[in-house]
């Protein structure tokens, strides 16, 4: 058995005005936060885990709880990105993208592609590596947006993509917001 796979990792809950979150660490750093019931929820959780309240996670909770009041946390909880090493360097582009602002997937397809010395790079790849984020939030794929300006692509749903931006202070108001489905009467 690999040293990863007999790896324990730990986990706690916390509860955000947008529903529960999930937080996941190896010990000393976050490997997870996905909000309960997202597309990919756990992924990168290993086969054990156990809930405990350990100094990593209480400091990710103290971050959460300056974002969710508004506030641009001045500190990042210790990160371990466990994923390919595609993924990984769309999730530090992620990490660039400024608090209330936004940038497109095509953009950072160019971003990546003039780093590696390529001419172009698939936006559609991006996107995928952006919606396998394991570490929500933290790193703000919430701010990622398509092309034509639409609201798109969020594992934790568009209305908390939304209300994450509001949150924010992001200016919505050139977006394209998804329509809202009428209700049967």
């Amino acid at each position: 058995m690999s040293p990863k796979q007999n790896a324990m990792t730990y986990t706690d809950s916390y509860w955000s005005p947008l529903g529960r979150i999930l937080l996941a660490s190896n010990g000393t750093e976050l490997t997870g936060l996905w909000f309960e019931g997202q597309k990919y929820f756990g992924s990168s959780l290993q086969n054990r885990y156990e809930q405990k309240n350990l100094p990593i996670l209480k400091e990710t909770k103290r971050w959460l709880d300056l974002y969710f009041c508004g506030s641009v946390p001045d500190f990042t909880p210790p990160l371990s990105m466990e994923t390919t090493p595609f993924r990984k360097s769309v999730w530090e582009l992620l990490r660039t993208i400024p608090y209330g602002q936004t940038c497109t997937y095509k953009e950072i397809a160019l971003k990546l592609a003039a780093q590696r010395g390529l001419q172009q790079l698939s936006a559609q790849a991006v996107g995928n590596a952006v919606g396998h984020n394991a570490i929500s939030l933290i790193i703000p794929c919430h701010r990622v947006i398509g092309a034509d300006g639409n609201l798109t692509g969020y594992a934790g749903g568009i209305d908390k993509k939304i209300q994450l931006l509001t949150l924010e202070h992001a200016d919505l108001s050139s977006f394209s917001l998804p329509k809202q489905k009428k209700k049967a009467q």
